[in-house]
């Protein structure tokens, strides 16, 4: 199960790897609230909501578990998913999420208050425009419900990360939203977790549409870990 990233689709978030995975595994690559081609609805997003939509939509797919991997905003829904739903959840990967509001880099949440629309990278505003049924609007809208739920976040507790027992593979990079400090740390908290920090920025070890590099080989031996921890 792959979760995209705050203002992203599977696309932006994963289309560089998604095939590397797909050769292996049967993927299911869900589009949340508002975002790509899944409709808005009158409520606020969430990364509770968010969890339970997930859950619900395995169970409608009548399958019992899978493993979750989540980049960034989806990374949190995915965290939160194994904190609400362990059952469903065979492995976790947690890709470029922190889980307390210290984790982001200085200046994250500030920016975050004065955000507007022009702040979004075009080629993530572009690529849910060219989704037939989107326009203006509901990117307007998408873009807003992302900022107040960032702006609202709140910390987990170290005792929510700790009932993760399910096995973790945390990633990011060593210039990534999140700090290495606090990636060491959430390593410590979920007890059957290991922790790769990669060099790169945010998204670019996997190849996210605005972070990729040209010709690089790390989101190929990024995946080549992932399967590893998976399979093992």
């Amino acid at each position: 199960m792959l979760i995209h990233g705050g203002g992203s689709t599977i696309k932006t978030s994963f289309a560089n790897i998604l095939p590397l995975l797909a050769a292996h595994y049967k993927v299911i690559a869900v589009e949340l609230q508002a975002h790509g081609h899944t409709s808005d609805r009158n409520k606020p997003e969430s990364f509770t909501q968010d969890a339970n939509d997930v859950a619900a939509l395995l169970a409608w797919l009548k399958t019992d578990s899978a493993y979750f991997a989540g980049f960034s905003n989806g990374g949190q829904t995915a965290t939160e998913i194994a904190i609400r739903h362990p059952a469903i959840v065979r492995k976790l990967v947690v890709i470029s999420a922190f889980y307390t509001r210290e984790g982001a880099i200085k200046g994250f949440f500030e920016g975050m208050q004065h955000a507007t629309l022009n702040n979004m990278p075009a080629l993530l505003q572009s690529a849910y425009l060219e989704i037939p049924g989107n326009n203006q609007q509901g990117l307007q809208a998408m873009f807003e419900k992302d900022k107040e739920r960032m702006l609202h976040f709140k910390d987990w507790k170290d005792e929510d990360l700790a009932s993760i027992k399910n096995p973790s593979l945390i990633i990011a990079g060593d210039k990534d939203v999140v700090t290495t400090d606090h990636l060491v740390e959430m390593s410590r908290m979920i007890p059957n977790s290991e922790l790769m920090i990669l060099p790169g920025n945010h998204g670019s070890f996997i190849g996210e549409i605005y972070a990729a590099e040209e010709g690089s080989k790390m989101p190929e031996a990024t995946v080549t870990i992932i399967k590893e921890f998976l399979n093992k």
